[in-house]
């Protein structure tokens, strides 16, 4: 799927995520390696690593304790940590991510013993040629898309869903609109790339329309440097 925008010169999805694929492998490799292990990092990043660490136990907690035999898609695996807590509770995970890069070490760092298992790959989240699945699970993959192409691409993984997508958006708010006009201020290497913040209650509406698809659970983290809005969308 390629979701054209408002204007003919609006990046296409993919022309995004060739610039995300840029980005994490070429420029910020070795920062987010260290964002996403347990080396010090500078203030602004510890609070954005406290931030992700918080959310992926809430994106988590929206699924069964116990996974045995269900088949889950970690859209945008990064790293890997969410993949692998899924795999220990016993879920067959596809973890895949643009950056073949972050892949290589989400494949180093996987521990023996898994309940489940991880099949690592890298590549278009919404393919589908990665078939269905129980749940899908998107956390921060999404915030660098305009909502048009969110909707898009939801609406691609909820009809090869059976039971739940859950995800992750930047909300706009005023003190985030704020902060990250800030946030260009600071150096380069405390900097994501440029993230698209979306208006929550338009979005849900949006997703509530689509055919078979309720939305149901809504949470936000915010803390630091870190803000953002996990959102659950259900087969119905």
């Amino acid at each position: 799927m390629t979701a054209t925008l408002e204007t003919n010169t609006t990046p296409t999805w993919d022309q995004y995520r060739g610039r995300l694929e840029e980005y994490f492998d070429r420029t910020a490799l070795d920062a987010w390696a260290q964002l996403t292990s347990d080396a010090p990092v500078s203030k602004i990043r510890a609070t954005v690593r406290a931030g992700r660490d918080e959310m992926r136990n809430v994106l988590l907690s929206w699924m069964p304790e116990d996974l045995t035999g269900a088949r889950i898609l970690d859209a945008g695996c990064g790293t890997g940590a969410l993949a692998v807590e899924a795999a220990r509770r016993g879920a067959d995970v596809v973890a895949i991510d643009v950056s073949a890069s972050l892949v290589n070490i989400a494949q180093e760092r996987t521990p023996a013993g898994l309940k489940g298992s991880i099949d690592w790959r890298a590549g278009d989240m919404i393919s589908p040629d990665l078939g269905e699945f129980d749940h899908v699970v998107a956390m921060d993959s999404l915030i660098h898309y305009p909502t048009e192409d969110i909707v898009g691409v939801l609406q691609s993984l909820g009809a090869r869903t059976r039971k739940s997508v859950i995800f992750t958006v930047t909300p706009r708010t005023p003190a985030l609109m704020l902060m990250l006009g800030m946030g260009k201020l600071f150096p380069r290497a405390d900097r994501a790339p440029a993230i698209a913040p979306a208006k929550i209650d338009a979005l849900a509406r949006r997703l509530a329309a689509l055919p078979g698809q309720s939305v149901g659970r809504s949470r936000r983290v915010q803390g630091g440097f870190y803000t953002s809005q996990a959102l659950e969308m259900v087969r119905c």
